[in-house]
């Protein structure tokens, strides 16, 4: 949740709480007198309940989207994130476990992710099914750099490398940034850019988006373990709660 959405329902919840202390003074719950004097200064003596009634509130919302997001992963079902015209996608075709990641190269809450994803992917990219699909949200410069990173796919071996190392970079990713990473990693720097202008990338990138807003995902990252979906940065305990679904 950005800024400007926190702060939107702020006001909302500070509005709610302003119209249900009328609605309690106007039935006559309020303690003491009513009227719009009392109202105040009730709401002026206690101040924390406008908090409460907005936190409150932004949890409920929170819930909601998150069951809905749920519900739109459990209707779309679990295949729809393995195909390879949309993800990265390692590890046994019959594994009892599925990890599926949107990402975006420029997302700090990706990055601060990465070392827990990298971590479980190197103890179990033999016994996990994994998909990695890239979602470019942060503006031109994750969208250039997530055009060669796709292209970099046509190097299968050399993607995981090129791609944990673009999740390890501290400055903004761009373009430059994945030439620099995949020439580091031994690439066909020719191939690469070449198959940087094929269709093929702009449709990959399409149906990212397209998915994820089939999923009621709209930020990163976002990953579906075992078919539970979650919005947000992860650590250790988190994917361990969501392994154990």
């Amino acid at each position: 949740m950005d800024f400007k959405t926190a702060a939107l329902g702020g006001i909302a919840g500070a509005v709610l709480g302003v119209a249900a202390v009328y609605g309690l003074s106007g039935a006559g719950l309020l303690p003491g007198r009513t009227g719009d004097a009392a109202i105040h200064a009730y709401l002026m003596k206690h101040p924390q309940i406008l908090v409460d009634m907005t936190n409150e509130l932004q949890a409920q919302q929170q819930q909601a989207d998150d069951d809905a997001r749920q519900a739109a992963v459990n209707k779309l079902g679990t295949k729809a994130y393995f195909d390879p015209r949309v993800a990265f996608v390692t590890g046994p075709a019959n594994a009892k476990t599925t990890f599926v990641e949107f990402f975006d190269y420029n997302c700090p809450f990706c990055r601060s992710s990465n070392a827990v994803v990298e971590k479980f992917y190197q103890a179990h990219k033999n016994d996990v099914r994994f998909a990695f699909i890239e979602f470019p949200i942060k503006g031109q410069a994750s969208i250039d750099a997530t055009r060669i990173s796709l292209a970099a796919r046509q190097q299968p071996d050399k993607y995981l490398a090129l791609h944990f190392a673009l999740m390890n970079q501290n400055g903004q990713t761009d373009a430059a940034t994945v030439v620099q990473e995949a020439k580091k990693l031994g690439f066909n720097l020719t191939k690469l850019q070449a198959d940087e202008e094929a269709d093929a990338v702009s449709a990959e990138i399409a149906a990212a988006h397209t998915l994820a807003g089939a999923s009621g995902i709209d930020g990163t990252p976002a990953f579906i373990i075992n078919g539970k979906v979650r919005e947000g940065a992860i650590d250790d305990h988190v994917l361990e709660q969501m392994l154990k679904g």
